[in-house]
């Protein structure tokens, strides 16, 4: 059959079709750029960024590397995160362009915001629409971290109302304190002339352009007239100065009148501060009122040099450390005077009352427990701070120390008594609080309940004291006797026992405490070593007796031998569980064919064996002829023909048969004698 588009391909339509096409790639190509081998053509970082010259460029004050387009002056140009495209850190960024010294990072005094912040804390980094790229205008920027209510009260100081912080504070570093632009003093002068009627007049004459503005006016705003602290001395806002000073014409103007608290006493009354009580503050009795008051105006009430605990942690600077657990009065309005008087007090340590009716005064609850029948003696005396510390601890409950060192701080010879070999887990973490009250309580000792009340131990041991249904249950632990067993605190004998276990058990069950075993031959090795744990539970079990599992897994816990002989197969498969995958095991039990005794009985151990103590050997219940003659008829002729129509009475079965698995059918021991395998008794016995 001849092809469809045979002869097609000479046809001169295809020809010409074929040249246009031929044409036009070559006008395609010879249209394209040519790039040179190996190099690529760069774009720029707006290329990509397509959005950044929309957001920035349009800003009031655009930084000049970003208006250059200098994106690689700060950045990498390859990455991923542009946040850590960063060619360094941030800060040094800034000062590779921005000198340092310029700035006034030089200065002693650096802004805080700059020493724990960034640059880009206040400042944009690519453009703004305030000056110096900042993140706000004004003052609004300071106040992201100076609280606006500070500076903003019924009275405003002009330069900050009208113009901002910047006309008496640096932005960056300052060689005076508060980042101030120039010394204090000089700097409120720069604006208030001292030398016009008005200032003087406001002064009473006082060439107060000499001392320090801040001691009476605060210098961004206040709710008192003419920038006064919130606490002004009277004389003070009455312009009064000469009560206290000499006249202001004199050659030392700022002279007081009288020295120390002598000035004072001239209005405060020395009769109406001694109220308190005949124990006096030191500073007080010594006339230092200036320790704690400021003479003329203070941001704090009363005249005070420091806003609340300040002033006391002034002198008492232990008391300011922070601890872990902080007295709740020392977080209140009054704080320290909650419980001690300023001045003077009744008693010591200026405190306003007796300790514990001090304390109690807050903590009814526990006065409650003055009432009970067995209060705790210091907590009956009043001596709360024996155990407590009362500006606060690292410890529980204010507690001086850890619990039990204070508990022994007393109960000296406890210690001794409690930490042993095995010591219950209240006492060895301290918590003693666990079982007994700190204050006071119903029953002695300190406790709730009775000591020897089992719902003292279920509040932490309540799961493990809920008796077996279906099982048995520890006659003592049933009836919640927990204390005939164990000791309460610490013991040296494992599980917090009174004794050792053999001698607890004993003391209780005997040796044999079903009495059958009058003269024992033998004695199971648990019970010589006092062991009764190893196949009983002291306290439940859903088996009898107490026992820990069923038979024969309970004896083969130990006779591990003869389990393997018994169970191949499962030891071998435990075997390979513990091998390495894909490893080969080696197990003799596991190649070796093993015959057992009666299987079925066998897994009942009882019925041969005693389980503590026996008169015959290996702990069998009754004389080796005897327990074989219950299975084994010695007058059948198949018995008699097999043992040469010896007596059985004459024999001793366990001395050629193992009572329990064998590689031979008849469960002859591994170790015969040749003949005697060969059954050729005749060679060494007389036989009639």
């Amino acid at each position: 059959m001849m092809h469809p588009l045979r002869g097609f391909y000479k046809n001169p339509l295809f020809i010409l079709l074929c040249a246009l096409a031929a044409a036009a790639v070559i006008i395609t190509c010879a249209g394209a750029p040519v790039r040179e081998s190996g190099r690529f053509a760069q774009k720029q970082c707006l290329d990509c960024h397509t959005n950044f010259a929309s957001k920035y460029f349009s800003k009031k004050d655009v930084h000049a590397v970003v208006k250059e387009k200098k994106c690689e002056e700060c950045h990498l140009r390859h990455g991923v995160v542009p946040k850590l495209l960063l060619k360094k850190d941030i800060n040094q960024i800034c000062l590779d362009c921005h000198n340092a010294q310029k700035i006034g990072l030089d200065k002693p005094q650096i802004h805080t915001a700059l020493q724990k912040g960034k640059c880009v804390d206040c400042h944009y980094p690519h453009a703004s629409d305030e000056d110096h790229l900042l993140k706000a205008a004004n003052n609004e920027l300071c106040f992201k971290c100076h609280q606006r209510g500070l500076f903003n009260k019924t009275v405003v100081h002009t330069a900050l109302k009208k113009e901002n912080c910047l006309k008496c504070h640096y932005s960056h570093g300052s060689s005076y304190p508060e980042l101030l632009r120039n010394q204090e003093t000089a700097l409120c002068l720069s604006c208030h002339d001292p030398q016009k009627s008005a200032f003087k007049t406001a002064h009473g004459g006082y060439p107060v352009q000499s001392s320090s503005c801040n001691s009476c006016h605060n210098p961004h705003a206040s709710a008192q007239p003419k920038l006064l602290k919130a606490s002004a001395h009277v004389s003070l806002a009455n312009v009064s100065c000469e009560k206290c000073h000499v006249p202001a014409a004199s050659a030392k103007p700022f002279a007081t009148l009288q020295d120390g608290s002598a000035l004072c006493l001239q209005c405060h009354k020395a009769e109406v501060l001694k109220a308190g009580g005949p124990v006096e503050h030191p500073p007080f009795k010594e006339g230092k009122c200036s320790q704690c008051h400021d003479a003329h105006a203070s941001e704090n009430p009363r005249l005070l040099a420091r806003p609340d605990n300040a002033l006391c942690y002034g002198c008492h600077t232990t008391m300011s450390a922070k601890l872990s657990v902080t007295h709740k009065a020392l977080e209140k309005d009054k704080g320290c005077l909650i419980c001690h008087a300023q001045h003077s007090g009744p008693k010591k340590m200026l405190l306003r009352d007796d300790e514990q009716a001090l304390c109690m005064k807050c903590h009814a609850k526990t006065r409650e427990k003055a009432a009970t029948l067995m209060p705790h003696k210091p907590f009956a005396e009043g001596a709360c701070s024996k155990c407590h510390d009362a500006h606060g601890s690292n410890y529980y409950g204010m507690l001086r120390a850890n619990t039990n060192t204070v508990c022994y701080s007393c109960h000296y010879d406890s210690e001794q008594q409690f930490v042993k070999t095995n010591t219950h887990k209240p006492v060895l973490e301290g918590k003693c609080y666990s079982c007994h009250h700190s204050h006071g309580a119903a029953k002695k000792n300190l406790l709730d309940l009775d000591g020897n009340d089992p719902r003292l131990c279920a509040q932490c041991h309540g799961d493990l004291m809920k008796p077996i249904e279906g099982g048995t249950n520890h006659d003592s632990f049933k009836k919640g006797e927990c204390r005939k067993c164990h000791a309460v605190h610490g013991s040296d004998f494992e599980g917090m026992l009174v004794a050792k276990q053999g001698f607890l058990c004993f003391s209780c069950h005997g040796t044999d405490p079903e009495g059958k075993i009058k003269k024992p031959v033998s004695k199971h090795k648990p019970v010589v070593d006092g062991q009764c744990t190893r196949c009983h539970n002291p306290h439940k079990s859903k088996l009898g007796d107490l026992l820990l599992a069923d038979y024969p897994d309970l004896c083969l816990v130990c006779h591990t031998a003869l389990k393997a002989r018994m169970f191949p197969e499962a030891e071998a498969n435990q075997g390979r569980k513990k091998s390495a995958p894909g490893a080969e095991m080696e197990n003799e039990t596991a190649s070796v064919k093993y015959y057992v005794h009666a299987p079925s009985d066998l897994k009942n151990c009882k019925l041969c064996h005693e389980p503590h103590f026996a008169q015959e050997p290996a702990l069998a219940k009754k004389p080796i002829q005897q327990m074989c003659a219950e299975c084994h008829d010695y007058k059948a002729d198949k018995f008699k023909l097999a043992h040469l129509n010896v007596d059985a009475d004459q024999m001793d079965c366990s001395k050629c048969h193992d009572a329990h698995t064998s590689t031979d059918p008849k469960l002859f021991k591994t170790s015969i004698h040749k003949p005697f395998a060969e059954r050729k008794c005749k060679d060494c016995h007389i036989t009639e």
